[in-house]
């Protein structure tokens, strides 16, 4: 899938890794949400089953639930049968998306590169389907073998910007941008990450896998922190951009990383760092 929008003053631009980017936001800083959606439909008379996925991008100041609720009741409008979209990641409230990844079920006999051009007829402006295709029968988002990429925006300058309140963190204490990539460096690999979750989170085991995480600054005063593994624990991104946010205004030292991980704890990791300067980026899926 590769395929392009503009919407306002911004462009994005989506590959078919589910990866976007995003230029030209200076004016209008409105993150979208992109949403890779999943159905099953079936040709009359016939047991094939075939697959197509849609591929959605929404102004995320929408909440989640509108979201849903919009392409939930237009797509069964538009096929003329009850239609539930189920999201394959769940994003912590605040949190901004843009490339999330959704499934749900059909018997039309609609071809699935037509699907996109119909619903874009019925659904609110500030919701885009960008395309539909179609995917194997036995393809659903959630169970394949993937990696997530996150980014956290800090706003690191003395005054505020207006126009970046919604999408970046601000913090007016200067960053030691190259200790936050030596702290970030001890992160990389395979480790139990249960100091860098949040307390009572239900989950089988909180050992994760992180392939990368990178620590930049660019010339517009913003740090960002970018993080891919294998999946994510409840706040771990956030907790992970608290810690080096302590470890780039000095209050810990990058060598201490290694004992935070090793205490097991949550209490021995910084703070939860706030939700609006979080992105999912994308999912890339394995073959």
């Amino acid at each position: 899938v590769f395929c392009a929008a503009g919407i306002g003053m911004g462009k994005m631009l989506f590959t078919d890794t589910g990866l976007a980017l995003v230029t030209g936001l200076a004016l209008i800083p409105v993150p979208y949400i992109f949403l890779k959606v999943k159905s099953r439909w079936y040709k009359r008379n016939q047991d094939e089953l075939l697959e197509n996925t849609l591929s959605l991008i929404t102004n995320s100041y929408i909440s989640c639930n509108d979201i849903i609720k919009a392409v939930n009741e237009n797509l069964s409008k538009l096929l003329g049968e009850e239609i539930t979209v189920t999201g394959a990641s769940r994003t912590d409230s605040g949190v901004h998306s843009m490339g999330n990844v959704a499934i749900f079920d059909t018997e039309t006999r609609m071809p699935a590169d037509k699907i996109s051009f119909a619903l874009n007829q019925r659904l609110p402006a500030d919701i885009v389907v960008q395309d539909s295709c179609e995917v194997p029968p036995d393809w659903h988002p959630r169970y394949q073998v993937s990696r997530k990429t996150y980014e956290y925006r800090i706003l690191n300058r003395t005054f505020r910007m207006p126009n970046r309140r919604l999408d970046t963190y601000f913090y007016h204490h200067k960053l030691d941008v190259d200790k936050m990539k030596q702290a970030a460096s001890y992160l990389v690999g395979e480790h139990d990450f249960k100091s860098f979750c949040a307390v009572g989170a239900q989950v089988k085991t909180t050992t994760r896998t992180i392939y990368s995480c990178e620590v930049e600054k660019d010339g517009n005063d913003i740090v960002t922190i970018r993080v891919t593994g294998n999946g994510f624990l409840y706040n771990m991104v956030r907790i992970i951009a608290g810690t080096l946010i302590r470890v780039g205004g000095g209050e810990m030292a990058p060598d201490e990383i290694p004992q935070i991980l090793g205490k097991k704890d949550r209490t021995a990791a910084g703070p939860t760092a706030p939700a609006h300067g979080l992105t999912m980026m994308g999912i890339e899926y394995g073959e």
